[in-house]
């Protein structure tokens, strides 16, 4: 009798662990946010639009992880709204990680959006505001697993139109995204641009080992990809493999042909950091000039244009006069800093002393002592120098030319305008953008955006 009854008490126990098995199967777990969750980044007090820049860099919106008190993987929105109350929100993009960027581009299509307008002969406003968050959630993301930013508002302002004389806008829709580009798979793309023929657009970029797709807006919702790897591109085809080099691509966007090939224009010669070996100085595409130009120290010496690298197309000046001949002259310099412009279409060139902007102090890769980190220049307006991507430690900073103390600025009063011998610069550990605007001679003025 004693037997059965334990077998009885056996058989309940296992009932009960097998009910409770069974329930908790069926729990749900809730992912609640905990702590803050905000914007790392600081932001400009306007930002300044046209079309010319439209490929630049607009922002880069950073912040630091959300907190779901739970080991889980956080995917995150950027919205947008123009409204302020996000009833009109528009997901910007989205990542696993904590940063997007868009482009002046982007930012012009919100600024038409708000309904602004650069024409002086109408009433519509020209300057606005564009409000940001971010939106952190786990799985479905329902609203008991989601969190947001506190949003930001972003004040665009489009320069009214001066009309002709001004640079060319030779951007387009298009542009190339994926791990062999520039910024990776979240962008923003490397643009393509018009050219003589209506139908071909032609990117100039520098590529990683990785893969490729061509999309428009810098989203995803038309790309392009080549599923036979034929040279004929497919909607939503399969990623193009690429190997580290620098390519002209031309795509034709009547048909979706397209063709990749290897190509820089570069200076060579003894005048410059190579000598007649190389590899040569590159020059760069300035789509506002149709033009390619490269801001450059040489030596005492001579120097010629040549194409990838090699002698099968180079060019000189036989006659001293701005204008280049196939297998020409060596073109002779003294030693300084220049500003080298290359005209291929109609094979003339001008070379023009220049004093090159840098970056010195405490806080920079190379300390007070230099050599200064380099600006270039923003050919799309007057007298603007850019500085993207630098990381700097906690210190101070300056901005100089030439690796020299003779022209140095600051800023006395930490107004954000510069001063010759001003003040030094605080700044934080990160990795910024710096803009310098000599635009105005009597009134220069710098901005610092970043992490």
């Amino acid at each position: 009798m004693k037997n059965i009854k334990i077998l009885t008490l056996l058989f309940l126990t296992v009932i009960g662990l097998t009910s409770c098995l069974d329930d908790d199967s069926n729990l749900t777990y809730i992912a609640t946010p905990t702590g803050e969750f905000v914007f790392s980044n600081s932001f400009s007090s306007e930002y300044v639009l046209t079309p010319a820049t439209s490929r630049n860099l607009g922002e880069r919106f950073t912040w630091g992880d959300a907190d779901f008190d739970i080991q889980t993987n956080i995917n995150y929105e950027l919205q947008k709204s123009i409204t302020g109350d996000f009833s009109d929100l528009e997901v910007v993009g989205s990542t696993n990680g904590n940063e997007i960027s868009i482009t002046i581009g982007n930012l012009l299509s919100y600024a038409g959006e708000a309904g602004l307008d650069n024409d002086p002969d109408t009433d519509a406003l020209n300057t606005g505001e564009v409000y940001f968050r971010v939106r952190a959630f786990v799985g479905d993301g329902n609203s008991d697993s989601e969190s947001f930013t506190p949003s930001i508002t972003l004040i665009v302002v489009l320069p009214e139109d001066i009309g002709e004389g001004g640079p060319l806008d030779l951007s387009t829709i298009w542009g190339v995204v994926g791990s062999g580009a520039e910024n990776g798979w979240d962008g923003p793309d490397m643009p393509f641009y018009t050219t003589d023929d209506a139908n071909v657009i032609v990117a100039y970029v520098t590529l990683g080992d990785g893969e490729i797709k061509f999309r428009t807006d810098n989203a995803w919702t038309l790309n392009y990809g080549d599923d036979g790897n034929d040279g004929t591109l497919d909607q939503d085809g399969a990623n193009i493999a690429v190997t580290a080099g620098t390519y002209k691509i031309l795509f034709n966007i009547s048909d979706f042909t397209y063709t990749i090939e290897p190509f820089t224009w570069g200076l060579v010669g003894d005048a410059t950091t190579n000598s007649w070996d190389g590899p040569d100085m590159p020059l760069t595409f300035d789509s506002y000039s149709n033009t390619w130009k490269a801001i450059v120290s040489l030596g005492d010496g001579e120097f010629k244009i040549r194409l990838n690298n090699d002698w099968g197309v180079n060019y000189g000046d036989d006659g001293v006069d701005g204008i280049l001949e196939a297998g020409g002259a060596n073109i002779a310099v003294s030693a300084g800093n220049y500003l080298v412009t290359f005209d291929e279409a109609n094979l003339e060139y001008t070379i023009e002393p220049i004093d090159i902007w840098g970056l010195v102090g405490s806080a920079a890769p190379n300390g007070w002592d230099g050599p200064n980190v380099k600006f270039t220049r923003d050919f799309s307006q007057t007298d603007v120098w850019v500085l993207y991507g630098v990381t700097l430690i906690d210190g101070e900073i300056k901005f100089r030319t030439n690796d020299s103390w003779d022209v140095n600025l600051g800023d006395t009063g930490n107004d954000g305008t510069l001063e010759a011998g001003g003040d030094n610069i605080a700044v934080s550990a990160g990795t910024y953008d710096i803009v310098l605007d000599f635009s105005d001679p009597d009134n220069p003025v710098y901005s610092i955006t970043g992490s």
